[in-house]
Formats: C-alpha cells, structure tokens, sequence
C-alpha cells in the first residue's frame, strides 16, 4: 500500500496498481473473508486511473490550445522522461515535448508553445493528484478491513 502511495509521484511504480495488489493480498488472507464487489469495483478504478495517467497530460496540452503536434510531442515526451535516467524526467518530458512539438507546428509563436506546455505539466500534475487521491482511498479501505478483521489475525 505504500508503495502504491509512492508509485502515485513516481512514474516508474504503477501506484493505483500497486495499492490495488494489497487490497487484493488482503482479501487472499484466512482472516478475512472475500468481496468481490470490493475488488471489483476498485480494479476498474485502478484500470482507469492507470489509463488516465497516460491521457491526461496530453488532455492539458490539448486544453491550453495544443496542437496534434504537442499532443504528440507531450506523449513522446512523457516516455522519454520515463525512460530517461535525469530527475524529474517523468515532468520534463512532457513538457519538452509539448514544446518542441508545438515550435515544430509554429515555430514563431514561442509564448503559444509555452502554455501548451504548461498545460501538459498540470495535466500530469492533475494525474498524479487524483492517483495520490484514490491510493490514500485505498489505504484507508485497507486500514478499516484488517482493523475490522483484525481478531483473524491474531
């Protein structure tokens, strides 16, 4: 679960999806009886979150007037950042990206680039957010069925 926690800033760790495998670890233990509605319920949140965190820095790009070339530019961009051994590449890229795909569409509008850039960088920072929002979620699911459970484990 903290890891989860942890993985909702660091893009190298699937946060959603790591908080996620502990409610499921949780429910695979004797003391605690099985919810599939539970685990149901919180895996399509996980599934969309996951996708979301891919969608929404290009949604923020796209938003603050971006076109298909920053769109682009912020989804290459945020792979390179992940890939790419330098800190904070996971929010550099997309930014960079955004930016020079929007001076390779217009290359005399540097003010237009830069907000479109801007916008991927919060839409990334919007992703994060509601991940960080939906593991702490998780966490406390966690909490209060092994606290309400907890004479199994004893």
């Amino acid at each position: 679960m903290l890891l989860g926690i942890l993985g909702s800033f660091l893009p190298l760790l699937p946060g959603v999806g790591l908080s996620w495998l502990g409610l499921l670890l949780l429910y695979f233990t004797k003391a605690v009886p099985m919810n599939y509605w539970v685990l149901g319920i919180t895996f399509l949140v996980a599934v969309i979150l996951s996708v979301l965190e891919y969608v929404l820095p290009a949604k923020g790009s796209k938003r603050f007037g971006g076109s298909s070339y920053g769109i682009w530019g912020t989804n290459i961009g945020l792979i390179v950042g992940i890939l790419t051994p330098i800190p904070f590449g996971f929010i550099l890229g997309p930014f960079l990206g955004a930016l020079a795909g929007e001076l390779l569409y217009d290359s005399k509008d540097h003010r237009h680039a830069l907000k479109v850039a801007t916008g991927s960088v919060l839409g990334f920072l919007a992703s994060s957010f509601l991940e960080f929002v939906v593991c702490i979620m998780y966490l406390g699911q966690f909490l209060w069925v092994a606290w309400k459970y907890k004479s199994g484990f004893i």
